[in-house]
C-alpha cells in the first residue's frame, strides 16, 4: 500500500516575529486551519517538531521527519528574528482526500488570501510524491521533489494535483481538476 506525502513551501512578506497584523492574522489562521485538516478523512500525519516553541524551524528535534530544509531559492532569514516561511510536510491516504482537505474550507478561505502574506515566487508552492506506508518523507525529501517539480514540471517523482499520477506511476486525474482537456499528460 502506498501513501501520498504532500510538502508545502511559501516565502512570507514579513518575517514570522513581525507584530503587524497580516502576520498575526496568519498565525491566528494557521492555529484555526492544522486543527481541521487533521480531521479530514485521509488525513495521516504531519511533521510537527517535538520541541515547538524552543527555536526556528531549523532549531527544532522533527524526530522521524528529518531536519528541516529548505529549497535552495529561499534566501530569507534562519533566525527567530528573521526566518520569513512557512512549511508543511504531511501524509495522505490518496490524492483525492488531500486535494479536498487543502481546497475547501478554512484552507481553502486562507488560499484566497495567500498573496496578502506570501511572495510570489515563480517557484511552485507544493509538491506530491508517493511513498510506501511504511515510509516517513523527509523535510529534504519534500525541498528535492519541489525542486525537481520546478525544473522537470509534473513527473510520477513530483507532481501536483491538477498534474497527478498514480502510485504505479501512470498519469491520472481527480475528478473536476486537472487539465481542461479530455487527454491526460
Amino acid at each position: 500500500m502506498t501513501h501520498l506525502a504532500l510538502y508545502t513551501f511559501g516565502v512570507l512578506k514579513s518575517p514570522l516575529a513581525d507584530p503587524a497584523p497580516l502576520t498575526r492574522e496568519l498565525h491566528a489562521r494557521g492555529e484555526a486551519i492544522y486543527p481541521k485538516i487533521s480531521q479530514h478523512p485521509g488525513y495521516l500525519a504531519r511533521a510537527e517538531a517535538a520541541d515547538r516553541n524552543r527555536g526556528t524551524h531549523f532549531d527544532l528535534d522533527w524526530g522521524a521527519w528529518g531536519e528541516f530544509a529548505v529549497p535552495a531559492w529561499y534566501g530569507k532569514g534562519r533566525t527567530v528574528e528573521t526566518i520569513a516561511l512557512d512549511a508543511t510536510l504531511s501524509l495522505w491516504t490518496d490524492l483525492r482526500p488531500a486535494f479536498d482537505a487543502i481546497y475547501t474550507g478554512l484552507h481553502r478561505e486562507a488560499l484566497n488570501r495567500r498573496y496578502d502574506w506570501f511572495e510570489r515566487t515563480g517557484h511552485p508552492s507544493y509538491v506530491s510524491w508517493w511513498v510506501s506506508d511504511d515510509v516517513i518523507p523527509t523535510w529534504q525529501d519534500g525541498v528535492s521533489r519541489l525542486e525537481h517539480l520546478h525544473d522537470h514540471g509534473s513527473a510520477p517523482h513530483a507532481f501536483t494535483f491538477h498534474h497527478s499520477f498514480a502510485p504505479d506511476g501512470t498519469p491520472t486525474r481527480i475528478k473536476h481538476i486537472g487539465p481542461k482537456s479530455d487527454q491526460v499528460h
